[in-house]
């Protein structure tokens, strides 16, 4: 299905920049309205991809948006933490980038309202690419190419910051996976083997052992066919029980200032899951099975623990016992069988999200 963008926006598009379509599965929502002020163009989604992959970006020319973010790895880079300009290192993981227009708040924090400012913050983030946006700004000014990319996208040939993000959220607007074979069972075009449908029904499924109903629980916060957790507002975020109190991240919290938020996450996209580790904010986690045996065995308890872990147990929860989701080992490995069912190999290999200058 192809889902056409807002052309009400005081930047139209034209003959030369023509408006584009934003090409997604049928069963993905359809109710997310491209901003206004952003509408989807060929020649603005051209430009963010440049952007997107330039070093000359950062302050000494060695880092661009796609070293944290690699396409072979559905966007992310491998590493618990990524490495900025002088070697400068982060302190989170790397998410990955995946069906971002349906996403309403960005970072780990969701500190960002909008896929434009999360696109310009890490320029000048000095752990990651350290450069002023002013100097950003001069830089491609001074380009003999990017004035007149700009003036085609954004009728104007004088840079400025916001155009800079409006660019890149383009491109990254367009970074669709919807072709896993999870995606073609959901089509009909295939059936997934006895351990994959096993896997995607324990996936989905809240356990419930009065009513002898067992399940992973991942559904509950990984939700519907896109497996993300947004939600509107900070709905998306939860405390999963990595920690105790006395070491609970701020996390939300930075955020909101609510001491009621900390340690609480965004539950990102787990489409192309088996691409991405390390797993978790702060990539603590190696393996897709770490992951599982911490939901199975090790919620560590603290006071802002989710009420969707707390409830979650496939034995009856007695009082003062450790919270435990008490699957089988055999159920462990079918939810894991499942979730390599989310790989998009044309997501990683689509020439139309690959290096510009390769």
């Amino acid at each position: 299905m192809l889902w056409a963008c807002d052309d009400s926006s005081p930047e139209e598009p034209t003959p030369q920049n023509p408006a584009l379509t934003l090409q997604h599965p049928e069963y993905f929502p359809n109710n997310i309205p491209m901003p206004a002020d952003n509408p989807l163009t060929e020649k603005g989604v051209e430009l963010g991809r440049m952007l997107f992959y330039d070093k000359q970006l950062s302050a000494d020319g060695t880092v661009s948006c796609a070293s944290c973010h690699q396409q072979s790895k559905a966007f992310t880079d491998g590493l618990q933490f990524s490495e900025g300009v002088n070697g400068k290192m982060g302190d989170k993981n790397s998410m990955s980038l995946a069906n971002l227009h349906w996403t309403s708040r960005f970072f780990w924090d969701g500190r960002a309202k909008t896929l434009e400012e999360q696109a310009l913050e890490p320029i000048s983030d000095i752990r990651e690419m350290n450069l002023e946006i002013g100097e950003a700004v001069a830089r491609l000014q001074a380009d003999q190419d990017y004035p007149e990319r700009f003036k085609t996208a954004f009728e104007t040939d004088q840079i400025r910051p916001e155009f800079i993000g409006k660019a890149i959220a383009q491109f990254m607007r367009t970074l669709i996976s919807g072709d896993s074979k999870f995606d073609q069972w959901i089509k009909g075009e295939i059936a997934l083997s006895p351990t994959e449908q096993a896997g995607m029904e324990l996936f989905f499924t809240h356990p419930d052992p009065s009513l002898q109903i067992r399940g992973g629980n991942c559904g509950d916060c990984h939700l519907g066919f896109l497996t993300s957790g947004d939600r509107n507002g900070f709905l998306g975020f939860h405390n999963n029980g990595l920690d105790m109190d006395e070491h609970l991240n701020q996390g939300l919290a930075s955020v909101t200032g609510k001491d009621t938020d900390r340690g609480k996450f965004k539950a990102p996209t787990l489409r192309n899951i088996a691409l991405t580790a390390p797993y978790m904010h702060d990539g603590r986690f190696e393996t897709l099975e770490q992951v599982l045996d911490h939901y199975n065995e090790h919620i560590q308890m603290n006071s802002n623990l989710d009420i969707l872990i707390l409830e979650a147990s496939n034995e009856p929860i007695k009082p003062g016992e450790d919270i435990k989701l008490h699957l089988s080992d055999s159920e462990k490995e079918a939810i894991i069988a499942f979730l390599h069912t989310l790989t998009d190999e044309k997501f990683i290999t689509n020439p139309k999200f690959s290096d510009p200058f390769k």
